[in-house]
């Protein structure tokens, strides 16, 4: 995977990001960006405090990363400590790779990386979970370790849930 990078969100990138997200069309779906409903991120002000948003402190504490290659962003990914609700809800890392970028290995490489952190962060296991429907995504997880647990019925819909031993 050459050239390609998890970076921190940066407003450097606003243009590209923008790209990204418009590709996936309206609706919350890009688990890995941290986007909520309220944020407003055409305008350069309101990038910014998006940005910012994800780089303060969060609960559960979070680390929002993009995934880049050549200044294009392909998708985000984001490592989630603790074991609040959330986390028990959503799991320790969520992930997007934008329709056009997928089926190339992407996420299976940013996910890697990304429990990479999470073993450097002292977690002995990772939670990750995926809509009951996304079979390409739970085939990531496996790819990556993930044990099947179950599927559930949470707030957001159906969840199948994997756990991956780190240590």
């Amino acid at each position: 995977m050459s050239s390609l990078e998890l970076i921190a969100p940066t407003v450097r990138l606003s243009n590209a990001w923008r790209q990204c997200h418009a590709e996936w069309g309206p609706g919350r779906h890009e688990d890995g960006f941290g986007l909520w409903s309220d944020d407003e991120v055409q305008s350069q002000a309101g990038f910014a405090a998006f940005v910012s948003r994800l780089a303060a402190p969060h609960e559960p504490p979070s680390d929002y990363r993009w995934i880049v290659r050549d200044g294009q962003v392909l998708g985000g990914i984001v490592l989630r400590l603790g074991e609040s609700e959330y986390v028990r809800d959503l799991g320790h890392v969520g992930y997007g790779v934008r329709p056009s970028a997928r089926r190339r290995g992407l996420a299976s490489w940013a996910l890697g990386r990304m429990l990479e952190r999470a073993r450097d962060s002292g977690l002995d296991r990772a939670l990750l979970v995926c809509a009951a429907d996304n079979l390409a995504s739970a085939r990531t997880i496996q790819r990556c370790g993930g044990v099947f647990e179950e599927i559930r019925e949470i707030e957001l819909g159906r969840t199948r849930r994997y756990w991956v031993t780190l240590r």
